[in-house]
């Protein structure tokens, strides 16, 4: 009979380390102190990369929190505070978008010039239509980021 009590308590002893151990999923969305890839040739960028010190986000410019394709957020790179468009993410997306398996980001400057002349990776086609959308709002012109990329998914 103590040799049942014994084991019992061993099982509830182990249940209840397993409930005190707390895991969660990898996060695949675009939050605050994500890091981020540089997909475009800028100096700063290619530097921060070869370095292994990606750039994190530390700001995302929309009401939700959450970055999606085609958003602006606000990174912190080699010391120094630079903006950028999000043009890939590993989150699940709607139809019709494509998923990649790196957070991709270019940066640009603050009238929405890239800072690099060629960007490294394809970006999605529907990218067109969001940045247009996001241009009318806030003023800024993303036709430059568009025609620097030369590959569409």
């Amino acid at each position: 009979m103590t040799l049942q009590l014994s084991t019992c308590i061993t099982t509830a002893n182990v249940m209840s380390l397993r409930r005190a151990i707390h895991t969660s999923p990898a996060c695949s969305h675009i939050i605050k102190l994500t890091r981020l890839r540089v997909v475009d040739n800028s100096e700063i960028g290619k530097r921060a990369m070869a370095e292994g010190k990606p750039p994190k986000c530390i700001h995302i410019y929309n009401k939700k929190g959450i970055g999606t394709i085609g958003d602006k957020v606000l990174v912190a790179i080699r010391g120094e505070k630079k903006k950028g468009i999000i043009v890939g993410v590993k989150q699940t997306q709607p139809s019709l978008i494509p998923k990649f398996d790196n957070n991709n980001v270019v940066l640009i400057d603050d009238n929405g010039t890239p800072l690099g002349t060629r960007i490294h990776v394809p970006i999605p086609h529907i990218l067109r239509t969001l940045l247009k959308e996001k241009n009318i709002v806030k003023g800024a012109d993303f036709t430059k980021l568009l025609a620097l990329a030369t590959r569409f998914v």
